[in-house]
Order: C-alpha cells, then structure tokens, then sequence
C-alpha cells in the first residue's frame, strides 16, 4: 500500500507502544529522531518540549519515545517520512518493525454502495482494500453471511435480484488476525415495467447499454462574472461515476453530476460533454456550447483607463444602453438605509486545554453583547465552545440570517491566518492544531453572502500569526461582489494582539477602544477607521497592535440603522421566535418543606450559556432559629466550580459581570451559583435543593431534600454538543453551511415546548404582555431574573450589567507589563 497516504496517528495503541520501547534509548533513540524530523519545521520541538519528554523517565509509566510519536502523530507526521528519518538515525529495528506492520495493515479503499434493484436484474457490491496479498473477503446480509461464490470476492452479484436479496450489505475483509469491516450499504428494491427476468446486461428497459442518461447538459449564453451552472444525470447500476470535460479536456476538479463555476470569464467558453460510466459501462451525455458574453455593466456608458508601461492613461469611451448619467445614485446623504433585522453571534474561548488561558474574552463579550443590544442586535453570546459546538454555533446563526438582514460574527481567543484565511481556534483543538482543528471565518463569510444579508461585519480579535504547523492551504467558497463586507482585525498580519489584566477585570485592547465607537450613527468602515485613530494615539500599542480593516462597503451602512420590517414581518417574528427559544430561562418557582420553610428558587442569565441560580428563603416557623437552601447534585455534564457555589454574593459566586443595579439589600440573604457550559447539557438539567435549619430547642441540624427539574435552560436547547444532521429545511432555514461537511437544519425546530414557555415569560414578564413584545428586540434580548409575579409587588430583576465605563483609555492607567499575548501557537 502507499505509505504516504498513512499517519503516525493512524498506528494502534499496542504498535506506538512496541515502537515507544524501541526509541527509548540513549544512543539510537528519541532524540535522535527528534533531531532527524526537525528538517521540516511543522515537526520541529521546542526545548520545553524536549524537557517535557525527557521528564517522561521520572514516571514509572512514562515514556519519552511515546510522548514524542503523539507529538508527530498531533502534527499528522506521515508514515513515509518518520521511515525516511528512522533510517537516517540507523534504527535498523525499528525501521523493520514499522516496515512488517505496514505491510500487516489493511484499508478499505472502495466502499461498497447503497443501490437500487428490480427484480430480475443484476445488483453488483463492491468492497476493495489495499494491504497484505492474499486478503479474503466475506460478504454479509445483516449478520447472516452469504455462502454464494461471489460472497468471498470483491464483488458480490445477486442475479437474478429477488425481493429477498433486500437488506443491508457489509464486507469485511482479513488476512490472518487482521481484519476491517467495510460501511453498510443496502438494496432496495423499486418497480420497473417490462423488466424481463433472468440475468439482464441493465436495469433499465429500452437501454441497451446498461446505463441509462435521464438528463442531459443544455447550452448556454451567460455573462461574465455570472455563475454557469449545467447539469446530467444517469440511471445505472452499480451507479454512475461523472467526469465533465472542456473542449475535450478533462477537468479533474469536476467529478459530480451538477457542474458549477461561479465568476466565469470568456476562459470558459466553448464546448461541455460529461462521462458517465459505472464498472461496466461508459456514455457521453450530449454537447453543450457555452457563450462568454460581455458583463452586464456594458449597460451603462463607461471609460476604460488602459495603462501601458509608460503610465499614460488611454481614455476609451463605449456607448451603453443607458447614458451613464441615469445610472447614478443620489449621494449616501440622500439615502437611509434599514435591516430587515440584526443578528449577532459573540463567541469568547478563554479555558483552553492545550494551550495558554486567557482573561480578556469574558469581559470583551459581555460588554460588546450590551452595547450590541442597545442598537437592537439579537445577540447570541457564548464562552468556551469546542469544536463541534463552534460547528453547531455558526450553523444555528446562519439559519438567523435572511435577505436583507444585519449579520455580526465576533470572536475573541487563540487564532492564526495562513494564506489570507483566518482560523478560530477552539478550545479543544489538540497541542499542534491545524486548519482541521479550527473554523474558517471565510469559510462562513460564503455562507452568510448566500443568505443575501444587507451587511457581514466580522470582528477578529485573535492573534494572526502564521501556523508553521500547518501547510495545508485552505480553498473556501468563491465570495460574492455584494459590496456589503466588513472585516475589523485587533491587529496586523502576522502580529499577535494583547489584553490588558486589570486587578478585577481585563480587556483586550480591541475592545477596549472599540467600545467607545461602536454605538456610533456612522457608517462602519468610518467607526472604525476611528477605532484605529484611537488605538495609533495610545502609546502602548504604537507599534504593537494596530487596528486593520477590510472592507468592500460600497453604502452608508451602519450598526444604528433601524429594522424595517413591513416586507418581511412574517419572517423577522420567525426569527425573534427561534432566537428568544434559546433564550428562554426556567420558571422562577417556590418550593414547600414539610418543616414549613418556604423557598424561592430564582434564575439569571449572564450569557446565553451561563446561568445563575440562586435561593432564598422566603418564610420560616418561629421555632426555626436558622436556615439555608442549597444546591448540590448537579449533572456532570455542566460545568460547576462547588468551591464557589452556594455563595453569600455574587462576586463570591464567580459572576463578575450580573450586578444587582440601583437595588437595596434584601432582607433576607440569597445563595448563588453559577453554571457554565450549558451547551453540554445533554438531558434537562436536575439538581437537589438541600435545607438545612436547625430548632431554637435542637443543637443539632436537620437536612431536608427536594429534587428539582428545570428543563434544558437557555441555549442547551440546541443540542450545539450534536453534529447537525442532514435532512430536509424549511424554507426558512434551507442553506446550511457546506464547509462543515452536512447540510444542516436549525435545531431550533426540534424544541417542542419553546413556543410555550415564551408564551410563560411574555405573560409574566416585566415589559410585555403578549408575543407581540417579540418586535422589540432591544426588549427582548436583556437577560433577567424570573420571579413568580405573585410574589412580589414591585418585582426587582436581576439583569446584566451594563458595559463598563467608557471613558477615554489613559495611557498612564496602562503597563506594557500587564499587556498579555493572545498566544497563536
């Protein structure tokens, strides 16, 4: 087999094991071929990784040799070239251990596919691997094996095909105790007139050749910048493979039934055929010519500026359609521009596993989610996601977006930028992670441009340091020239950005400056052209960090525009709807013990995936000199700091940010605890409220208990811990973000209950009394507390607080010393 296509990842356990023994020697060892992979700098160590692998001796299960493969293995060091350094070192032994067990591995390199029948005909399953000679095949319907001769081949063929011969198909492949199974495929069977029984050459009648074409491409004039797009299709059986060739030539990229070039120029004129074959059949569909005609902006008068080696400017005027004249707008004062709605997602990553910890994010999200909000965003705001749960995040925010709309993504955290593409680390991703590991933010950029939104901000406040582990070259969607994209990166390329740690609190310097201009009524490449005036004044950060912006906005956009939404209410109240179903916080409840106390049991929301619960007591017996209500047995699935439950304030609770504002002290203390990652939670969240209270006559305590359910709070609604499935989409929700792999559905969908717990909340709330309310986002989108109204008179919610003070960044208040890298790699 090719060992380049295999990975040192790829090895078993008791393989790395086995090796890790070998290289763990002093003469011909580990650190000789750590000194034979540093000749690519992807695999290069540091000292501090060499001193961590050497410390590996001190452990009676340690290993240097182990540590060092799982580093190779991180930065997917192939097989091929750890061979190539093991024989530069001499290691005879391991060189033919790693030999004999490659040769020992096998994989599957067809995988047998789902097919089609009718009776009568001939269904072909095929399953193929490379390893070992002498490899055998058994063929398996369910876990019944198949004894026919063709059941251990390659190919299995039933024919003639009978309803029997429906079911699902495995392969699994061995040679001596090694062995793989092939993916499940399965036949189904389907009606076909005239189908004639016994062993047909084709499934289908009338076609002698086996392979039946049912669509074929059509010619096409189209113009430049426009997308052609052409289209075959065949009936076949096994099914038909596709090749498209240009003017007879075949174009390798192209190897599906739909053929589509965005951006086409007259390079793509001329001639399309495709091939269409299977293992035993070929056809060609039918020639379609394709016309490259001029762009459509010959619409208009224009002047062509030619300059020729010796800068002289030929002027060519070209008569259009119209006279230019018509064509223009009124200047941007002349014109208001609105959004159909707003929509921002905040992601902040602090709590990384492998990699530095940072302090910054937190602050940066919670203050930029108020000020977002104060211009009527619908923010979802989220910390410490991992890989899978970036995924979801971004797909969900998607399905937010429509025509017209005002999309925000921001992200604060570790990050890099390889070839012009930036990449969000989460905090999962492994010691030496590549694109693989991360989130393309151009990636997203396509697929926010395919939901026709009336703006694309994209605020990075990540480093953009190169990633010398990755040399993978990433190729995102083409974009598309809307003349509406905004990217605002904290710093330069290749430069990292900082944050400043304060004694309670700290900010990144992006934000920090950035606060002070966001609410701004200007277009928002002039905010933060501002932004950076103000970030080049202060000294620290001259000739650090400098603000960079892209941008292609052609209109007075800004984030103050207002919403209009008379064309597309039915759509914007679809929105606010799937937005406030991840916002929805338990119902405030009280709880009666049998020794007469009364407790009430409350909830704040600090972000959309953190919680505050706290308890207070609300009534107890004379008798009882003392009493408090405490929350334990909480899932593991959340993340719980116990030391720093059950506390007196919520200072004490680990919540820096929800303050009570303007309110007295109550009479009667309450306990809090605050509950993170809730975008784990993957069953409603349960927990014991645990009373304690002791008799005026006892000296001893006396314990009593209640389980509680709340259901599944805020945002673990949306399952963000489950990749999205494909399957079909509303029409309000139908794209889904092709990068990731699966077409994906909202997941808002499948929350049964949300529409009536908002119908709870808009009744009892403080502001609103119907669903009505929903058309008020700014409303809508603050985080409080839910009190049972019957409670109290006048009711006095807990709510985020609001953004810190902000006024002018002193450069005196400022050490470069407190000044913290968001560290890349």
């Amino acid at each position: 087999m090719e060992e380049c296509k295999m990975r040192v990842g790829s090895l078993s356990e008791q393989v790395l094991n086995s090796l890790s023994k070998m290289l763990d020697n002093p003469t011909c060892g580990w650190r000789q071929l750590a000194n034979a992979v540093s000749e690519q700098p992807k695999f290069r160590c540091s000292e501090s990784e060499l001193t961590s692998c050497s410390l590996q001796v001190l452990s009676a299960a340690g290993s240097p040799g182990r540590t060092l493969l799982a580093r190779l293995a991180d930065r997917s060091c192939s097989m091929d070239f750890l061979l190539l350094c093991l024989r530069k070192i001499d290691h005879q032994e391991a060189v033919q251990y790693i030999t004999t067990v490659v040769a020992e591995l096998i994989q599957i390199t067809v995988q047998p596919q789902t097919q089609q029948a009718t009776v009568g005909g001939r269904v072909v399953m095929t399953c193929r691997a490379s390893g070992p000679s002498g490899l055998s095949y058994q063929w398996f319907r369910g876990k019944e094996e198949i004894w026919d001769e063709t059941g251990s081949t390659p190919e299995l063929v039933l024919c003639p095909s009978a309803p029997g011969h429906q079911g699902p198909y495995i392969c699994r492949v061995h040679y001596g105790g090694n062995f793989v199974f092939s993916q499940w495929a399965h036949v189904r069977f389907v009606q076909a007139a005239g189908a004639s029984p016994g062993c047909s050459s084709t499934l289908f009648p009338g076609s002698v050749s086996g392979l039946h074409v049912i669509r074929q491409p059509q010619s096409k004039a189209v113009s430049e910048g426009d997308t052609l797009f052409l289209e075959c299709n065949a009936e076949a059986n096994p099914p038909a493979q596709y090749e498209w060739h240009h003017n007879m030539v075949p174009m390798t990229q192209q190897k599906t039934r739909s053929l589509k070039i965005p951006c086409v120029t007259t390079a793509h004129r001329g001639q399309y055929k495709c091939k269409m074959f299977n293992l035993y059949h070929e056809a060609w569909s039918d020639t379609a010519t394709v016309t490259i005609g001029p762009s459509s902006i010959t619409d208009a008068s224009w002047v062509e500026v030619e300059r020729g080696l010796d800068s002289q400017e030929v002027h060519r005027f070209r008569p259009g359609k119209y006279p230019l004249q018509q064509t223009v707008n009124p200047p941007p004062s002349a014109r208001h521009f609105y959004a159909t709605d707003k929509v921002a997602l905040l992601i902040g990553n602090m709590n990384y596993l492998y990699h530095t910890q940072l302090c910054a994010p937190i602050v940066d999200v919670h203050e930029l989610t108020n000020l977002l909000r104060q211009m009527d965003f619908k923010v979802v705001s989220l910390l410490d996601l991992n890989w899978q749960e970036m995924h979801s995040a971004v797909t969900e925010f998607l399905l937010l977006l429509d025509k017209g709309v005002y999309g925000l993504l921001y992200f604060a955290g570790h990050g890099y930028e390889n070839f012009g593409n930036s990449f969000m680390v989460p905090i999962d991703a492994p010691a030496s992670y590549t694109s693989e590991h991360c989130l393309c933010v151009q990636n997203i950029l396509t697929r926010m441009q395919e939901k026709e939104t009336g703006l694309n901000v994209l605020l990075l406040d990540m480093c953009r340091k190169r990633n010398l582990n990755d040399d993978v070259i990433v190729q995102p969607g083409l974009l598309k020239v809307t003349a509406n994209i905004v990217f605002g990166y904290a710093t330069c390329v290749d430069a990292e950005a900082y944050e400043v740690k304060r004694e309670d609190v700290s900010n990144g310097i992006f934000i920090s400056f950035l606060k002070r201009r966001v609410c701004e009524d200007e277009k928002v490449t002039v905010m933060l052209d501002r932004v950076a005036e103000d970030m080049g004044r202060c000294e620290i950060t001259r000739g650090r960090q400098a603000l960079e912006l892209r941008s292609n906005l052609s209109e007075r956009r800004s984030l103050t525009d207002q919403i209009q939404v008379s064309d597309c209410s039915a759509s914007h109240s679809a929105r606010n709807l799937q937005w406030v179903i991840a916002h929805v916080l338990p119902q405030s409840r009280c709880l009666q013990f049998d020794c007469g106390v009364k407790v009430q049991l409350g909830f704040a929301a600090e972000f959309s995936n953190i919680m505050v619960i706290y308890t207070r007591i609300l009534e107890k017996p004379e008798e009882i000199v003392s009493c408090c209500a405490q929350l334990t047995d909480f899932p593991g699935d959340v993340d719980i700091d116990l030391k720093k439950s059950n506390q007196d304030t919520l200072l004490e609770a680990g919540s820096l940010l929800l303050i009570k504002e303007n309110l007295p002290s109550p009479e009667v203390p309450s306990l809090y605890t605050r509950i993170r990652c809730l975008q784990r939670l993957r069953r409603e969240l349960t927990f014991t409220i645990c009373l304690q209270y002791t008799y005026s006559n006892m000296d001893e305590d006396v314990q009593e208990r209640q389980p509680v359910t709340v259901g599944k709070p805020l945002v673990s609604k949306l399952n963000l811990y489950e990749p999205r499935p494909p399957r079909a989409c509303s029409a309000s929700s139908s794209s889904s973000l092709d990068s990731f792999n699966d077409p994906e559905c909202s997941s808002f969908a499948s929350v049964g209950s949300a529409s009536n717990e908002w119908s709870y909340h808009a009744q009892t709330g403080r502001e609103s009394s119907s669903i009505d309310s929903l058309t008020s986002s700014r409303r809508a989108n603050i985080p409080e507390e839910t009190d049972s109204p019957e409670l109290f008179d006048a009711p006095q919610p807990l709510v985020a607080s609001k953004s810190l003070p902000h006024g002018q960044v002193n450069d005196t208040n400022y050490k470069f010393s407190d000044m913290y890298n968001f560290h890349s790699h």
